[in-house]
């Protein structure tokens, strides 16, 4: 059912109750125990919530969720307010506090954007299964799994920053974002993050609303800012050390990550940083942000003087009339950007010019990282068996409209590198192209702190063994929820084997800075001169840079 400011399935007490019992069994109890360091009997109650059960100190007020196998959950957590009306395009506010105990048994609004059409009786439908809930303004809210609600151990905490580039997604987005089995595996706390998203999170204003506006471009970012703000003032509460937080994301995630770690407010918030299959090494132009906030004035019919009537015009309106203006102003100006909307480099929250130079060592966090890609990112086959028998000069011609006159060498040189793939791997390899995530991790090289590298290559055994390592299949087994996100995986002892491996890894950077130390090979730092890269598959291995004749083709 649409609303016209509101795109909601809209729930009774009693079905939201429904729908939590139906979710916390559903993605807890498929095998999830076979992923937990301590199983438990079928018998055993494994669900408790009740008047005296999971309940938090705040500073806003103290909050209620509820115990499941053994992790107290909390969901739908207020960081910041509501950021309609008179806060739209604004800086994050602080939530009102309250007196009575609020409960958080379900998960917080999904951010505003496009909901039409997202669940496509398809097979990428049935493989990803994305969750969305009810969508608002009043979506700054985050998730907390923990094992304790005291503090004597000073747990690692790990903050997930949702994929969807900067434009979709939810912190729940992905059965495989939970973060139970990795809270309770690893004896860590786990927090994600809802934020604000495309035009309502990066409309950039500032050049016809003056200073009221002047943060108006990176709201959006500064959302996630008061998440780790928040992280920082109240996870002891939960169990957490402030001094030991993990920022980690995937796709747009990946992008956020690089994002947050280059802006001044972040540091002293961020301590570790992992970026999935997105990477980032600036923000946009303001120049040109600047001028798209000057059509979408214009698209909306209002003069400057009336710029505050574009915080009453429904969200689901304004995303139309922002992508117009932009869709517009681009073509206007011959500009081509990667991003529409999203981080602007405006000089104070985010830099001008390539994030991680040697300058911004006094003012921005200086953490270790590590990066990882999958070999398939975009494989283009999983539901056209056709494909797997095309030859290389096929793929010579899927790839001219993006490559032109390159595309036979490019090909002929990615064959020569890897002879041992098919002709579609080889097309699923180019399109993944790992250019932009080796010169991100080059560049954060220069703050002399250590960078790790990782490039997933296990193929689940579905669709007659066409997903390949495609983009997102990761995520779910550095959380050791290989066995909750199955129609990725499959489930069972082999993908659960190399989580155990990927998680122990993930840990131990939490922990030391160190991926060292697991059951994987010796992980040496990633140099720009070797490339080293651990290759995650049922048997890891290290390998210096095995894409690097091959790559040197899309790098000309």
């Amino acid at each position: 059912m649409k609303l016209k400011n509101k795109v909601i399935f809209r729930r009774s007490h009693a079905a939201q109750l429904f729908v939590l019992c139906f979710c916390v069994f559903n993605s807890s109890c498929i095998n999830s125990e076979k992923q937990s360091e301590k199983t438990s009997s079928s018998d055993e109650q494994v669900l408790f919530i009740g008047d005296n059960i999971a309940i938090a100190q705040t500073e806003y007020g103290k909050i209620q969720g509820y115990q499941m196998n053994g992790i107290y959950t909390f969901l739908g957590v207020p960081y910041g307010a509501n950021t309609s009306g008179k806060n739209r395009f604004m800086s994050p506010q602080k939530p009102e506090p309250w007196s009575e105990i609020k409960p958080t048994v379900f998960y917080g609004n999904t951010a505003p954007q496009r909901m039409e059409n997202r669940w496509p009786n398809n097979y990428s439908t049935f493989a990803d299964h994305w969750n969305y809930w009810d969508v608002s303004e009043d979506c700054l809210q985050l998730n907390i799994w923990t094992p304790a609600l005291t503090n004597e151990k000073k747990r690692p905490v790990l903050v997930w920053l949702h994929g969807g580039g900067f434009t979709n997604g939810s912190g729940i987005e992905q059965d495989g974002y939970h973060g139970e089995n990795i809270s309770k595996y690893g004896d860590i706390i786990f927090c994600s993050v809802n934020h604000r998203l495309g035009p309502i999170g990066f409309s950039d204003l500032s050049g016809i609303g003056g200073e009221k506006y002047r943060q108006s471009g990176n709201v959006g970012m500064l959302d996630i800012i008061a998440a780790l703000e928040w992280v920082h003032n109240n996870i002891e509460n939960f169990g957490g050390d402030p001094g030991n937080v993990t920022v980690m994301g995937q796709s747009g995630g990946g992008s956020k990550v690089c994002t947050v770690i280059s802006m001044p407010a972040a540091k002293g918030l961020v301590h570790k940083a992992v970026a999935l299959s997105g990477n980032s090494l600036g923000a946009s132009d303001q120049e040109v942000t600047r001028k798209i906030g000057e059509y979408i004035l214009k698209e909306a019919n209002l003069t400057a003087a009336q710029i505050d009537k574009l915080q009453e015009i429904p969200w689901r309106e304004y995303l139309d009339i922002a992508d117009r203006a932009a869709s517009k102003c681009l073509k206007d100006l011959r500009a081509n950007t990667r991003r529409t909307f999203g981080p602007v480099a405006e000089g104070f929250n985010i830099p001008e010019g390539t994030f991680f130079s040697p300058e911004t060592q006094e003012t921005t966090p200086q953490v270790p990282m590590m990066f990882c890609t999958t070999f398939h990112e975009w494989n283009p086959n999983r539901g056209d068996a056709a494909l797997e028998n095309m030859s290389l000069d096929d793929v010579v011609v899927k790839l001219t409209p993006k490559y032109g006159d390159k595309s036979q060498e490019i090909v002929t040189a990615y064959a020569k590198n890897f002879p041992e793939l098919k002709p579609i791997e080889i097309w699923a390899l180019i399109s993944a192209n790992r250019k932009a995530v080796v010169e991100t991790a080059n560049a954060k090289l220069q703050q002399n702190q250590p960078v790790y590298m990782a490039w997933f290559g296990w193929e689940p055994p579905l669709f007659n063994n066409r997903m390949r390592a495609f983009h997102c299949l990761d995520i779910s087994f550095w959380f050791k929820n290989t066995d909750r996100m199955v129609t990725h995986t499959g489930g069972g002892t082999v993908p659960r084997q190399l989580s155990d491996k990927m998680a122990d890894a993930l840990l131990n950077f939490m922990r030391t800075g160190d991926p060292n130390g697991a059951q994987l090979p010796s992980w040496p730092v990633f140099t720009k001169e070797k490339g080293e890269v651990m290759i995650l598959n049922n048997e890891p291995v290290v390998k210096s840079d095995p894409d690097r004749e091959a790559r040197k083709f899309l790098e000309q």
